[in-house]
């Protein structure tokens, strides 16, 4: 058996008037994912855990199968395995985004963009190289990722702070976001020392004279150490890919035991290489027992409050990758499992992740239900097939067909 688990991160929303009170999953175009709900098991899952921030981490954490509750340490250090960076048990990981922040009449400082315009990986490079230049030393290093998604390792440090994740406080003034607890006063000054550092660089320049946002800030968040969970090998016995755009997910996989696989093209954002993550999952499958698919395009949408966006890279799931899949699995494999959901619903008018149930379909090539026809989208909340409450039970009803 081939087991492929597709994630269009946030692509669950809410009733939206321009849509006539409907979602963007309801209105999106998506024969193929609604074959799968009408052949399929359909169900609803909570994978965020009551008292959990509802991240990418821990709805990811909960869908491999992984209760956050006893595995969860935080974002960051999961994105610094993935990035190849190696924590001693005193280091403290915090994300470190790239943003544009801009200053009011009002001598308010709002949160313009938490991606910094999806400033390219190479600028980023560059404005982190230097903030490391500037801010680094024999106790805090700064590492760039991919696009605004960056790391910082603090040796000793604390983790005990509150931070909120930029994406969240999108349009709103700062001051009360920033961080609050032990040594909170370092981070900020640390954020407010980027500043100066950022906004008259050459790079940010360029980037406003083409009409660009500046990335003129970093911004602190996800902190913790890293985790230690069990591989699929040992959990499963199954051998396993993972294919993303983003280091979150690449370094859920790395703890798994999975073979990362980067597809040219992948960017986490509407601009992906769809067709591209759908032949890499089908290939991966000729080697290994499980592909898990994550789609990060639906959720930067939400981030961006742009529900036609939203809708066009859930169209775009549909018709490339899941359209793809269902051709060439058959042909390919002779007995194949899909289970496809959203990790979290990532509301337009809201612009950030909520707790709240998404539905999911578990299709079976060679056990196909008949006599139903129904759509994936948030309407199978109201007539599930299957409820799950706890969403890191829902990996054993796939593989095993329990809970």
């Amino acid at each position: 058996m081939k087991y492929i688990v597709i994630i269009p991160d946030g692509a669950a929303d809410y009733p939206i008037d321009e849509l006539g009170g409907k979602t963007p999953l309801q209105v999106a175009h998506t024969p193929n994912m609604d074959f799968l709900a009408s052949k399929g098991i359909v169900g609803t899952v909570r994978n965020i855990p009551q008292g959990f921030s509802p991240g990418s981490d821990v709805a990811n954490l909960s869908i491999l199968g992984y209760d956050p509750r006893v595995y969860y340490t935080g974002r960051a250090p999961l994105e610094a395995v993935s990035m190849g960076l190696t924590l001693s048990k005193d280091d403290i990981a915090y994300r470190c985004n790239l943003v544009t922040l801009k200053f009011s009449d009002k001598k308010q400082i709002i949160m313009d963009d938490y991606s910094a315009g999806h400033i390219t990986s190479d600028e980023a490079k560059i404005l982190i190289e230097e903030i490391d230049k500037k801010l680094g030393n024999d106790l805090l290093r700064f590492y760039p990722g991919v696009s605004y998604r960056h790391i910082m390792i603090w040796k000793g440090g604390t983790e005990d702070v509150e931070c909120t994740p930029p994406h969240d406080i999108t349009g709103k003034e700062i001051s009360r976001y920033l961080p609050i607890g032990k040594n909170a006063n370092f981070l900020k000054e640390l954020i407010f020392k980027s500043l100066e550092i950022l906004k008259d660089h050459p790079i940010n320049k360029k980037r406003i004279a083409e009409g660009k946002k500046s990335a003129n800030s970093i911004w602190l968040w996800g902190q913790g150490r890293t985790p230690n969970l069990p591989t699929y090998q040992d959990k499963y016995k199954l051998s396993g890919a993972l294919i993303s755009a983003v280091d979150l997910t690449k370094g859920l996989g790395i703890l798994a035991g999975f073979h990362i696989i980067n597809v040219p093209g992948a960017t986490g954002w509407i601009d992906t290489n769809y067709e591209g993550k759908a032949e890499y999952t089908l290939n991966a499958l000729e080697r290994v027992d499980f592909v898990y698919l994550h789609i990060e395009a639906p959720d930067e949408a939400g981030h961006q409050g742009d529900y036609k966006l939203k809708i066009k890279a859930i169209e775009d799931i549909d018709k490339i990758v899941v359209g793809k899949i269902l051709r060439e699995a058959p042909e390919r494999f002779k007995e194949f499992k899909i289970l496809l959901l959203p990790d979290h619903p990532t509301p337009i008018k809201l612009k950030t992740h909520t707790s709240d149930p998404v539905p999911f379909v578990i299709y079976d090539g060679k056990k196909e239900v008949t006599g139903i026809k129904r759509g994936f989208s948030e309407e199978i909340l109201n007539s599930p097939d299957v409820k799950i409450e706890e969403g890191f039970k829902l990996m054993d009803f796939f593989l095993k067909g329990n809970v």
